[in-house]
Parts: C-alpha cells; sequence; structure tokens
C-alpha cells in the first residue's frame, strides 16, 4: 500500500491532484488535508510514503514551509511541492529545504506531474528494497579496451555511448552529487532534467539485467544524482 498525503486547502485543485494519482497509482491510499493544523497532526500520526503539499494554506503564506521543516525533523518523507508561487524564487528555496521537486501551478500537465508523481515513488521503492537487503561489497570496473564500457560483476554493462559518458561522470565523483548542469556537459542534445533522467534510468536497467538489486545510484532531489560510495 502506497501511503500520500495531499495538502492544498483548494478543493478543487486537490480533487484534480487526487484523480491523478489514482489514475497512474489505483493502489495508493490518498489523505486530502486543507489546513496546516490537520495536516501536522496528521503527519505525526500517520506514516506516509510520499507528502504533495502548497505554501499557501488559507492565510499562512508560508505554512508550506513550516511543514516541509516539521517532515524534516522526524522522518525522511519525500515532498513534491505544488504551489502558485513563482518557480524562479521558491524552486531554489525548496531545494535549500531538500523538498524532492517544485511544480509551479498552471505551468505544467498531467504528464508532467504523473512522471514527477511515479519518479518518487520508484525512489521509495528503492529506497525501501536498499534498507532491506544489504548490498553485498562489490566494485565496478571500466573496460580498459574500451575506456568506458564497464564491467559490473564481471559481465560487461551493455549501455549506449551518451549513457556511457553519464555513468563515467557519475563514477568518477563517486560519493558525491553530479548535479544536472554537470550532467548537460556530456549529452550532445536534449540538454533537460527529463533527457537526464532517462539516460540515468537507462543504466539502472542495464545494471539491473545483470544484479537485480542494484542500488547505487541515487536521486537527489532538484540537484541531480549520486554513485553511492561501495
Amino acid at each position: 500500500m502506497i501511503n500520500i498525503a495531499l495538502i492544498e486547502d483548494d478543493e478543487p485543485t486537490s480533487n484534480q491532484l487526487r484523480q491523478w494519482i489514482s489514475a497512474a497509482k489505483p493502489e495508493a491510499r490518498v489523505d486530502q488535508w486543507f489546513n496546516r493544523d490537520d495536516a501536522e497532526a496528521a503527519l505525526l500520526r500517520e506514516q506516509y510514503d510520499l507528502v504533495i503539499l502548497d505554501i499557501e494554506l488559507g492565510r499562512e503564506r508560508h505554512a508550506g514551509v513550516a511543514i516541509i521543516n516539521a517532515i524534516n525533523k522526524h522522518s525522511a518523507t519525500p515532498v513534491l511541492v505544488v504551489s502558485a508561487m513563482p518557480a524562479t524564487i521558491y524552486r531554489s528555496i525548496m531545494k535549500a529545504l531538500d523538498a524532492w521537486d517544485y511544480l509551479q501551478k498552471a505551468t505544467f500537465s498531467e504528464d508532467d506531474f504523473i512522471e514527477t508523481l511515479l519518479e518518487i515513488l520508484r525512489a521509495v521503492r528503492e529506497k525501501k528494497s536498499q534498507q532491506k537487503v544489504a548490498p553485498e561489497p562489490v566494485s565496478i570496473s571500466l573496460d580498459p579496451l574500451r575506456q568506458r564500457n564497464p564491467i559490473w560483476r564481471g559481465q560487461r554493462v551493455n549501455l549506449p555511448l551518451t549513457a556511457q559518458r553519464i555513468l563515467a561522470v557519475l563514477l568518477e565523483h563517486q560519493g558525491q552529487v553530479v548535479t544536472y548542469d554537470d550532467l548537460y556537459e556530456v549529452v550532445k542534445s536534449g540538454r533537460n532534467r527529463e533527457n537526464i533522467r532517462k539516460h540515468v534510468s537507462t543504466i539502472r536497467d542495464a545494471f539491473r539485467e545483470i544484479d537485480a538489486n542494484f542500488n547505487l545510484i541515487e536521486n537527489v532531489p532538484l540537484r541531480g544524482f549520486r554513485w553511492v560510495s561501495e
């Protein structure tokens, strides 16, 4: 069961987002909260996999910021912010608060919302799996004859050229955050976050063909990715 808290004071908007969530994840339980007090009480009482919230709740202009701070004190629940506040200003603020992503109302489509939602839920699932299964001490090497082609558990990982370049950057900075801007430098076209995410997804899928429990590429909300040090 996936448990999602939807904190939005505008009821039509809340219901629309709930419909989109249900369309993408029919099995998800969605609790709707319309004010800060009820939301904070629920967050203390329930264990959620994801919190989706607005910054402004009623007359409180920055109620969402207070809720995120409260979440960060007690759990590592990912937060997706959906707000009418200008993204040019608030995206950096949400980044500093470790929110997963920021979607500005009236500028994103149902597909944008669902894609972001599914990406977060996949990361939540991977994290749970990682907690249940302790990874074996393994190492990765680059094929000296093919320069960038990686060898994983003694087998060559088949990757297209751009994915190889992205992997090489992640490996070069193991344990460090590699930003989207850093990764733009190694792609010749499609220099946007969605395209980078697709390349990273390709890398993960290729490794999982060899190792179903592979989970060493970590999403870093609003920043980029990190190859977790082994």
